[in-house]
């Protein structure tokens, strides 16, 4: 009976290592975000030609807004409206004090320039985003839109994520800016920073701007991020990843730090 028993123990020992081997590693995702889209053909059609599932986040008061929506949803890439914030200007933007029938009327109008739009993501808004009431109306009012919303986290006093959470909007912050230094080798820094965060917490959303240096570096790297351990993934996808939990650099377990 004794060797039986130690050839069962071993078969055993087998199954369990191969179990062991075959298990799924941790997974690592990251969504990038392409601002201020709208202004221009020739880097609009460079940032379409990204490979994957970038974001493209396009400004309602822009000569091809329109346009260009439709031809990135035709592309089958994901639209937001880049939502103008104060200190932001134009017939779109909101500011601080402005009523609530004029901020309907601003987003409704904005959101007829970018058809579409799956949700928004705030350009610039460090004041406005500030704003909790405007924001706790914001949010309920992309629920009632089937939205989904992209705190582009321009300030570090925003309450729009804290406030998406609570309404159980569906929602993510940005973690890495990838072009504040507009340099390829500041850029490429950047990118490795949202990676090795990627690693870290599982998923990164990066956000990027539509200059020569951005598209490059993209154009370039995008296709080595499997190689390095990450998967590109849409915006829909991460918020899913995510489910609507904060990061650690903005909140605590899992919670806001802004409610």
């Amino acid at each position: 009976m004794i060797a039986p028993m130690r050839y069962l123990l071993c078969l055993l020992c087998c199954l369990l290592a191969g179990v062991a081997q075959a298990a799924p590693t941790s997974k690592a995702y990251m969504s990038i975000i392409i601002d201020d889209l709208g202004q221009s053909t020739e880097r609009d059609s460079r940032t379409l030609a990204l490979p994957g599932p970038v974001t493209m986040a396009i400004m309602p008061d822009t000569p091809h807004a329109s346009d260009f929506a439709r031809q990135a949803h035709k592309a089958h890439k994901t639209v937001i409206l880049h939502m103008p914030m104060d200190p932001a200007t134009g017939p779109y933007a909101w500011h601080p004090g402005l009523p609530l029938p004029e901020l309907a009327s601003r987003l409704d109008a904005a959101l007829a320039k970018v058809p579409y739009a799956a949700g928004i993501n705030n350009h610039m808004g460090s004041r406005m985003t500030a704003q909790r009431e405007a924001m706790t109306w914001l949010m309920g009012e992309l629920q009632r839109r089937h939205l989904f919303f992209v705190d582009s986290r321009t300030s570090a006093a925003t309450v729009a994520a804290a406030e998406a959470q609570a309404q159980d909007v569906a929602h993510v912050s940005r973690d890495v800016f990838l072009d504040d230094v507009r340099t390829p080798e500041a850029i490429a820094g950047q990118l490795q920073l949202g990676i090795a965060m990627a690693r870290k917490q599982g998923s990164a959303v990066l956000i990027g701007h539509p200059y020569p240096q951005t598209l490059e570096v993209l154009a370039r790297e995008i296709p080595r991020l499997r190689s390095q351990g990450v998967e590109l993934i849409g915006l829909k996808q991460m918020i899913a990843e995510r489910g609507n939990q904060a990061m650690p650099a903005h909140g605590k377990h899992g919670r806001y730090s802004n409610r």
